[in-house]
Parts: C-alpha cells; sequence; structure tokens
C-alpha cells in the first residue's frame, strides 16, 4: 500500500491535537487498565494507548483503509522525587499538553524543538523523519527537570 507522507503528517496533528493535547475523550480500552483515546476521519484512524500517572508508557498508532501504517512508543513520565506530588504532576501535564498542541507537520512526533510559558520549558530533541524516528523531551520547571520521556517509531511496512 503506497502511503502520502505528507497527508499522514498533516492527519498526525490533527489527530494529536482532538486527542491527549486537545483533552479528547476516552473510549474503551483493548487492555484493561490502560487509557485509550481515538480519532477518526474517513480511511484514517488514530489511536493512543497509555497506562500509568507519573510514569506512562504508552502506543500511538495510524491505521489507513483498515490497515496499519504507522506507531510511536513512548516511555518517561515525571521524575523520581515528584512521584508523590500529584497536584504538581498535574500543572506539568497541562504544560505539556500545551506544547503538544503546537505539534509541527515537519515533525509530527511530539511537541515542537521548543515552548516556553512564565517558568516552564519543553525540550524536543529528535532525529529522522515520519519514516523511521527517535526523540527525547523534557519539561523544566525554574530550570530544574521534572519530566523526561523518550520516544520511537515510524512506518509500519506489511507484507
Amino acid at each position: 500500500m503506497e502511503i502520502n507522507l505528507k497527508e499522514l503528517a498533516r492527519f498526525l496533528v490533527k489527530a494529536k491535537s482532538q486527542t491527549y493535547a486537545g483533552d479528547g475523550k476516552e473510549i474503551l480500552p483493548q487492555r484493561p487498565g490502560f487509557k485509550e483515546l481515538e480519532f477518526v476521519e474517513g480511511p484514517w484512524e488514530y489511536r493512543d494507548s497509555y497506562v500509568g500517572y507519573f510514569m506512562a508508557p504508552g502506543q500511538e498508532y495510524v491505521r489507513f483503509k483498515s490497515q496499519p501504517i504507522w506507531t510511536m512508543a513512548y516511555s518517561g513520565g515525571m521524575r523520581p522525587e515528584y512521584h508523590k506530588q500529584r497536584d504538581f504532576a498535574k500543572q506539568t501535564f497541562t504544560f505539556l499538553k500545551q506544547a503538544l498542541s503546537r505539534v509541527e507537520v515537519s515533525r509530527p512526533f511530539r511537541g515542537p524543538e521548543n515552548f516556553h510559558d512564565r517558568e516552564w520549558k519543553y525540550l524536543n530533541t529528535s532525529e529522522g523523519d515520519i519514516t523511521d524516528f527517535k526523540g527525547t523531551e523534557r519539561i523544566l520547571h525554574q530550570g530544574k527537570e521534572v519530566f523526561k520521556q523518550n520516544y520511537i517509531g515510524g512506518l509500519i511496512i506489511l507484507k
């Protein structure tokens, strides 16, 4: 199946802004205990599935015409010293959603390279492109790292 990478990138940006970054509605998870968000538009389907709170690994995938074509796995979260600070974690995740809502078509993985708002700073380094990539995102609060997450992904090539 031939995939238009520009269409895939545009769909990812829209799907991500309508799900976690946009406070999208949760759906019934395929795996008990997980949280899942879904966005469907025409032949395109996006799903984000994660588990946990302070540390919340997960996976996103895209289907086109019911065939899986793209995936990304992520793992990480709040630094250990913040694992019992639910209110601070909530503030951090609110800022993370602000950063993720600025996902770019040229790098439709997570958020932009840099984003800041007052005492918060989001940094995202990545290598590769939509077909094969990896990266790390970090959040600093008052100059101190409070959140770190790694991600990896790319196209799915079927038989």
